[in-house]
């Protein structure tokens, strides 16, 4: 198989996994913890309450970044300390992310696809919003 012909859409899947993921965690947030409940949580855990809107705000929009394929790199990058943080949060309670509390191997596994993301770029089917200078605003390969 030749891999040059597969890659842009093995990014493309990867972006959008990503960007689906961080949307419906950002919206759990809003919708089911609500906001003050996200900034109380936060308070509770010892990060300051403002974080929870950084984080609500990292997720929801770089969720709807990476589903478009936009920035794409620079979103994935501008994610990383979000999941640092989750990291760190669950790293007391074990490597199964079943665990009570929840473990730390999932939020690192976000982590390091995001870094691939940011090695990958955004792959297939991506808005290019360079591209409105020629008038193809969706980038079919990349």
């Amino acid at each position: 198989m030749d891999t040059t012909n597969t890659t842009p859409y093995a990014a493309l899947l990867l972006r959008v996994s990503l960007g689906i993921l961080f949307l419906a965690h950002g919206l759990m947030k809003v919708f089911v913890f609500t906001v003050p409940g996200t900034v109380g949580y936060f308070e509770s855990i010892g990060y300051p309450g403002f974080f929870a809107y950084l984080v609500i705000l990292a997720e929801v929009g770089g969720g709807l970044a990476l589903i478009g394929g936009l920035w794409t790199r620079w979103m994935a990058l501008a994610l990383i300390p979000v999941m640092i943080g989750a990291t760190l949060q669950h790293v007391g309670n074990g490597w199964v992310f079943s665990a009570e509390g929840g473990g730390w191997e999932f939020p690192l596994f976000w982590l390091v696809t995001l870094v691939v993301q940011a090695l990958l770029g955004s792959g297939a089917y991506a808005v290019n919003l360079d591209a409105l200078k020629t008038g193809r605003l969706v980038s079919v390969r990349s």
